[in-house]
Protein backbone atom coordinates (compact mmCIF):
# COMPACT_ATOMS: atom_id res chain seq x y z
CA UNK A 1 0.00 0.00 0.00
CA UNK A 2 1.14 3.16 -0.22
CA UNK A 3 1.47 6.15 2.38
CA UNK A 4 -1.82 8.13 0.70
CA UNK A 5 -3.94 4.72 1.02
CA UNK A 6 -2.83 4.09 4.58
CA UNK A 7 -3.35 7.82 5.48
CA UNK A 8 -7.17 7.27 4.13
CA UNK A 9 -7.34 4.05 5.65
CA UNK A 10 -6.39 5.55 9.18
CA UNK A 11 -9.44 8.76 8.39
CA UNK A 12 -11.83 6.16 7.46
CA UNK A 13 -11.22 4.13 10.71
CA UNK A 14 -11.26 7.71 12.99
CA UNK A 15 -14.25 8.62 11.19
CA UNK A 16 -15.70 5.75 12.87
CA UNK A 17 -15.69 7.23 16.74
CA UNK A 18 -17.80 9.19 17.76
CA UNK A 19 -15.91 11.60 20.38
CA UNK A 20 -12.19 11.67 21.27
CA UNK A 21 -12.34 9.21 24.27
CA UNK A 22 -13.02 6.98 21.39
CA UNK A 23 -10.49 7.74 19.60
CA UNK A 24 -8.07 7.81 22.41
CA UNK A 25 -8.95 4.02 23.17
CA UNK A 26 -8.11 3.34 19.68
CA UNK A 27 -4.37 4.98 19.80
CA UNK A 28 -4.22 3.15 23.26
CA UNK A 29 -5.17 -0.17 21.28
CA UNK A 30 -2.85 0.85 18.49
CA UNK A 31 0.11 1.53 21.12
CA UNK A 32 -0.72 -2.14 22.58
CA UNK A 33 -0.42 -3.94 19.01
CA UNK A 34 2.44 -2.46 18.35
CA UNK A 35 5.30 -5.29 17.78
CA UNK A 36 8.15 -5.51 20.45
CA UNK A 37 11.36 -3.60 19.41
CA UNK A 38 14.47 -5.81 20.64
CA UNK A 39 15.57 -4.53 23.80
CA UNK A 40 19.04 -4.31 22.07
CA UNK A 41 17.68 -0.89 19.79
CA UNK A 42 16.54 0.18 23.36
CA UNK A 43 19.44 2.45 23.76
CA UNK A 44 20.03 5.75 24.76
CA UNK A 45 21.09 6.66 21.13
CA UNK A 46 17.84 5.40 19.57
CA UNK A 47 15.26 7.76 21.92
CA UNK A 48 13.62 10.34 20.14
CA UNK A 49 14.69 14.10 21.13
CA UNK A 50 11.87 15.97 21.92
CA UNK A 51 9.27 13.54 23.12
CA UNK A 52 8.54 14.11 26.96
CA UNK A 53 8.17 10.67 27.19
CA UNK A 54 10.86 7.74 26.29
CA UNK A 55 10.10 6.93 22.67
CA UNK A 56 12.77 4.24 20.97
CA UNK A 57 13.08 4.21 17.33
CA UNK A 58 15.10 2.04 15.14
CA UNK A 59 15.10 1.49 11.25
CA UNK A 60 16.91 -0.50 9.44
CA UNK A 61 16.66 -0.67 5.03
CA UNK A 62 15.25 -4.17 3.93
CA UNK A 63 15.19 -4.27 0.18
CA UNK A 64 15.31 -0.70 -0.73
CA UNK A 65 12.29 0.39 2.05
CA UNK A 66 12.76 1.83 5.62
CA UNK A 67 11.30 -0.57 8.81
CA UNK A 68 10.84 1.16 11.69
CA UNK A 69 10.55 -0.58 15.43
CA UNK A 70 9.56 1.46 18.52
CA UNK A 71 8.72 1.15 22.09
CA UNK A 72 7.52 4.01 24.06
CA UNK A 73 7.48 4.09 28.16
CA UNK A 74 3.76 6.19 27.86
CA UNK A 75 1.04 4.31 26.50
CA UNK A 76 -0.43 7.28 24.44
CA UNK A 77 3.10 7.66 23.05
CA UNK A 78 3.35 4.63 22.12
CA UNK A 79 0.30 4.45 20.08
CA UNK A 80 1.25 8.08 18.41
CA UNK A 81 4.79 6.18 17.56
CA UNK A 82 2.30 2.91 16.07
CA UNK A 83 0.36 4.84 13.95
CA UNK A 84 3.54 6.67 12.69
CA UNK A 85 5.11 3.21 11.84
CA UNK A 86 1.77 1.79 10.20
CA UNK A 87 1.92 4.87 7.31
CA UNK A 88 5.68 4.91 7.06
CA UNK A 89 7.37 1.91 7.59
CA UNK A 90 8.16 -0.49 4.24
CA UNK A 91 7.72 2.87 2.40
CA UNK A 92 11.27 3.54 0.23
CA UNK A 93 13.07 6.64 1.68
CA UNK A 94 12.14 9.03 -1.13
CA UNK A 95 8.49 8.00 -0.47
CA UNK A 96 9.32 8.84 3.61
CA UNK A 97 10.47 11.94 3.07
CA UNK A 98 8.17 13.65 0.49
CA UNK A 99 5.13 12.09 3.32
CA UNK A 100 2.59 15.18 3.73
CA UNK A 101 1.11 12.70 6.36
CA UNK A 102 -2.08 14.75 6.20
CA UNK A 103 -4.18 12.29 8.12
CA UNK A 104 -2.23 13.71 11.41
CA UNK A 105 -4.71 16.87 10.98
CA UNK A 106 -7.22 14.94 9.03
CA UNK A 107 -8.31 13.03 12.57
CA UNK A 108 -7.72 15.65 14.42
CA UNK A 109 -4.68 14.85 16.25
CA UNK A 110 -2.39 18.13 16.66
CA UNK A 111 -5.53 20.07 18.24
CA UNK A 112 -6.62 17.28 20.95
CA UNK A 113 -2.90 17.17 21.99
CA UNK A 114 -1.42 18.56 24.38
CA UNK A 115 1.50 21.32 23.52
CA UNK A 116 4.16 18.62 24.77
CA UNK A 117 2.69 15.36 23.06
CA UNK A 118 2.38 17.57 19.75
CA UNK A 119 5.98 18.27 19.73
CA UNK A 120 6.80 14.64 20.62
CA UNK A 121 5.08 13.45 17.39
CA UNK A 122 6.71 16.46 15.32
CA UNK A 123 9.85 15.03 16.29
CA UNK A 124 8.87 11.56 15.87
CA UNK A 125 8.15 12.13 12.10
CA UNK A 126 11.60 14.09 11.83
CA UNK A 127 13.28 11.59 13.10
CA UNK A 128 11.77 8.78 10.84
CA UNK A 129 12.52 11.37 8.07
CA UNK A 130 16.25 11.72 9.22
CA UNK A 131 16.71 7.83 9.22
CA UNK A 132 15.22 8.02 5.49
CA UNK A 133 17.18 10.20 4.32
CA UNK A 134 20.12 8.89 5.58
CA UNK A 135 19.10 5.40 3.83
CA UNK A 136 18.68 7.94 0.63
CA UNK A 137 21.81 8.87 1.15
CA UNK A 138 24.00 5.50 1.39
CA UNK A 139 21.51 4.48 -1.83
CA UNK A 140 23.09 6.44 -3.94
Amino acid sequence: MTIAEIENEIVEEFEMFDDWMQKYEHIIDLGKSLPMIDEKHKTEDKIIKGCQSRVWLHSELIDGKVVFTADSDAIITKGMVALMIRVLSNQTPDDIMTAKLEFVEKIGLTQHLSPTRSNGLLSMIKQMKLDALAYKNKLV
